[in-house]
Parts: structure tokens; sequence; C-alpha cells
């Protein structure tokens, strides 16, 4: 067994290697995000950055109680709060800054024509306004997230170790372009992603 990081305890079955991006894309936040809870028999995500460091876990993620999740930091302090949008007729959350129950910082809404609409997600502000869009294959772990003018702002991508081998959905990256989104932001998109296709082909 070799480890996700060097910089962490945890253990999965193939080691994995960040390759250090082009000079041109040092902006760029790549972060790892392992499909993995760090408490014993619970579901969540686990994410590094691209040093090996520890920044983000979700472990409250369990079957039975999906009506809210936590994003944490790597010391465990909340961060978002993510909730379910009671009496939606569709796939309706929103995001919350911290463990608060008011003025949310956004709601994302499933497409609810995915088969004719390459878009799988719509992100609104607090005035109903469209800030981003979520096009492409989470099953697949191809996504991009783009802004109001289009600017691709967060992508999810699968993750190859060195020398090419891929992994399988349970590991992949998360690439995050701070100029337009927060880590954190891009982070709850990803786990809303999970939720609304996780069990699909789209």
């Amino acid at each position: 067994m070799t480890k996700v990081f060097p910089n962490a305890s945890f253990v999965v079955s193939e080691a994995i290697s960040e390759k250090p991006p082009p000079a041109e894309a040092r902006e760029e936040a790549i972060l790892t995000v392992w499909k993995k809870s760090l408490l014993f028999n619970c579901n969540g995500f686990t994410v590094f950055d691209s040093k090996g460091d520890l920044v983000f876990r979700v472990d409250n993620y369990m079957e039975g109680n999906k009506g809210e999740i936590l994003l944490m930091d790597a010391r465990g302090n909340p961060l978002l709060t993510i909730r379910r949008k009671k009496m939606s007729l569709g796939d309706h959350w929103f995001v919350y800054e911290g463990e608060t129950r008011v003025n949310p910082r956004f709601s994302v809404k499933k497409s609810v024509n995915i088969l004719r609409n390459k878009c799988l997600a719509y992100v609104n502000n607090q005035r109903n306004n469209i800030m981003y869009e979520i096009e492409g294959s989470y099953s697949q772990r191809n996504c991009t997230v783009y802004d109001d003018k289009r600017r691709p702002v967060a992508e999810i991508k699968r993750k190859e170790a060195v020398g090419g081998v891929a992994f399988g959905t349970d590991v992949f990256r998360l690439i995050v372009r701070p100029d337009y989104i927060t880590q954190e932001s891009a982070m709850a998109l990803l786990i809303l992603l999970d939720q609304m296709f996780g069990s699909s082909k789209r």
C-alpha cells in the first residue's frame, strides 16, 4: 500500500503523483480529490493540494443523511454547509457560510433538460442571477464550470499517475482558477455534482 501523499497518513492502493503545472498555469490551484472520508465507515471526500497537504474534508456524507453536507478545512473547521431545498420539485440546493442557515452564498439547481442541454446545473447568486453553468459529464470526471462571461473557472478531470496510468473515478483532479471562484466554492459544486449525478451515467 502506498500513501495518497507523503504528508498524509492514509493510504490507497496506487501512488498519486501530481505533475507540476506549466509556467503559464501557475495561478491555477490543482487539487487531488479522493472520494473517501477520513472517518471509518463513513462516506465523504478528502482533498489535497499539489504539495500533498490536506486542505478540505467531508466526513458527514452518509447514506440516509444527504439533506445536509458540511465542507470542512483540514482541521475540521466548518467552511460551507450545503442544504437541500425542502419541498422542491427538482434537485435544488443552497450553500451557506460556515454552519449558518441564513443568506446563502449561492444556490445550485440541476438542469431539467440534460438530455437536450449540455448544461448539468446552474449556479445562482442571492438575486437569482446565473453566476456559473456546469457542463460535461461528472461520471466521466470531465466537467467545466463557466462564469457568466463563458470563462472556464474550474474543471474536474481524471487524474494520471507518473507513467500515464489512469486512476479510477474515486481519485481525480479539481482545477480552480482563483481569480474567478474560490476553492471552497468549487469544492461545493463538485460535492453537489456527486449528489446529482454520482449514480448516473451523466
